[in-house]
């Protein structure tokens, strides 16, 4: 017997047709702060759709060569044989873990007769938003992993620049161009490769209180992202900006101290994403429980640039113990340097949150 849907927007038929979950995936795509600045890019290079629990993607380490003088006799060059010695390409791989993450909702029909209205059209209409969402949270918790918390370095941690004060900041310990100036010198001449910056609302609400942001309007040539022509956005310090408020306090504060935020500076494309199993949203019927479900998961991996994934095992969670995404035992440095990673850390206070740690 056919299924039967009691709401309003027949969801049984429209989250199985193919075009929803397209539908879905544009619309992650298009309300991703991360992905329409292009800090955050698809990389099939970390697709696992073969199988597999992480992926390992090999390359070649920055060349540093040795130059040997050059001379018309029988003993020059490091051999001292008159000839020059071949050096050696080293390589490295980086690694990142594959993640699997999914959810369900379920509505009876009492529910649906109550409120007069469709709770799962409801759910339907806010699935990109909460996805994103969810997506972001996964990736500020692999930050906090890689740079650390104020107690404890990360192995990104030397990319960090601490601009805050601890008991009465004053402007100098904000956010401000001087200190993003600072923040980017972290990365020596590479900090010109810096193109965006993302911070709490906390910090956004300063820079726009003193005026420091401008508005601009991407072209068609200068879109971040295809299909993204005409989308508005802030800039700071030449940089865009992107605001999110889980971006929240950085942990390990002393007890009195006012509250630090980090702000993390991005390269374009220094944030990378895989797949294994494309977004997946079905809709099922519970005949039992007079409940209709909607199910959704999806299977990838987020990756910085330069780093591993160095736990034992995989699919971890956002926690910060043993094993997990914002643990710093978990990760390690796949580039010599730690320069060489196109990302950095900039800790200030803000005049919107006099708070403190407890």
């Amino acid at each position: 017997m056919a299924l039967q849907n009691q709401g309003g927007t027949f969801l049984s038929n429209l989250v199985t047709r193919p075009e929803f979950t397209q539908y879905l995936s544009e619309q992650i795509f298009e309300q991703s702060a991360f992905i329409q600045s292009g800090v955050m890019q698809r990389n099939a290079a970390l697709d696992a759709r073969a199988g597999g629990t992480r992926v390992r993607v090999p390359f070649f380490d920055f060349i540093d060569p040795t130059e040997e003088q050059i001379k018309s006799t029988n003993d020059w060059g490091t051999s001292g044989a008159g000839y020059l010695t071949s050096q050696a390409v080293t390589a490295d791989e980086e690694i990142a873990t594959i993640l699997h993450r999914g959810f369900q909702y379920a509505v009876d029909d009492l529910s649906k007769l109550g409120t007069g209205a469709d709770p799962l059209g409801h759910v339907a209409n806010q699935l990109a938003a909460a996805i994103n969402k969810k997506k972001t949270a996964t990736l500020l918790a692999q930050l906090g992993g890689l740079f650390g918390t104020i107690a404890a370095n990360g192995v990104l941690g030397a990319n960090t620049f601490n601009a805050s004060g601890t008991t009465s900041p004053t402007s100098s310990n904000y956010l401000t161009a001087a200190n993003v100036i600072k923040a980017k010198n972290k990365l020596g001449e590479r900090g010109g490769e810096l193109t965006a910056i993302a911070m709490h609302s906390n910090l956004a609400a300063y820079l726009e209180e003193t005026g420091y942001t401008q508005v601009q309007v991407s072209g068609s040539s200068l879109s971040a992202a295809p299909g993204l022509s005409g989308v508005s956005y802030q800039t700071f310090a030449g940089l865009r900006v992107i605001v999110d408020d889980q971006i929240g306090v950085i942990a390990g504060g002393t007890s009195g101290h006012v509250n630090k935020y980090p702000v993390y500076l991005f390269s374009n494309g220094c944030l990378l994403e895989g797949v294994q199993q494309d977004l997946r949203v079905e809709y099922d019927r519970n005949k039992s429980s007079f409940q209709d479900l909607l199910i959704c998961d999806y299977h990838y991996a987020q990756h910085v640039k330069g780093t591993k994934w160095a736990a034992a095992g995989d699919n971890p969670t956002n926690a910060s113990t043993s094993g997990n995404l914002a643990n710093v035992s978990s990760w390690g440095l796949a580039y010599a340097q730690v320069k060489n990673v196109p990302m950095v850390r900039l800790l200030v206070n803000t005049p919107y949150d006099s708070g403190t740690y407890a």
